[in-house]
């Protein structure tokens, strides 16, 4: 019984979500799918004109850039972006963003290889799948 016990424990703290391991997945190009407000209603987005693209370098330093993707891999953008910084404290992941005008956080809730799930300051939950480029084979 004991044995099992410890199984069991073992199987629960391996399973466990660890903030850490989010921090693999944030990079990338992010399209978002929809926002549940803190008031509990939900805005879907079916199309998207922009999507996010996550850029960190090995001391949890990067950008957020907005995109607009065209054809081939080739995207448009301004000169604008959001430094940020990524922390893990009290047992979750933080993105502290800042530019010129405003500093703001977000907590990661979930990060994969395919889904990313954001909560921001005002309880509103992002919810983004990664993207995937628009290829024309042109013959």
């Amino acid at each position: 019984m004991k044995k099992l016990l410890w199984c069991l424990w073992f199987i629960f703290i391996s399973c466990s979500n660890n903030p850490k391991s989010y921090i693999n997945h944030l990079e990338g190009y992010w399209e978002i799918q929809e926002v549940i407000l803190s008031d509990g209603s939900v805005k879907n987005y079916k199309v998207n004109e922009t999507i996010d693209y996550i850029s960190l370098n090995d001391s949890l330093k990067g950008f957020r850039k907005k995109l607009k993707p065209g054809l081939n891999n080739n995207y448009f953008t301004s000169d604008d972006a959001e430094a940020l910084t990524v922390m893990v404290e009290d047992d979750s992941l933080r993105i502290y963003y800042s530019t010129p005008f405003s500093k703001w956080k977000e907590t990661v809730l979930k990060a994969t290889e395919d889904q990313l799930k954001i909560i921001n300051e005002n309880k509103a939950v992002y919810l983004y799948k990664r993207y995937t480029p628009i290829q024309l084979n042109v013959e």
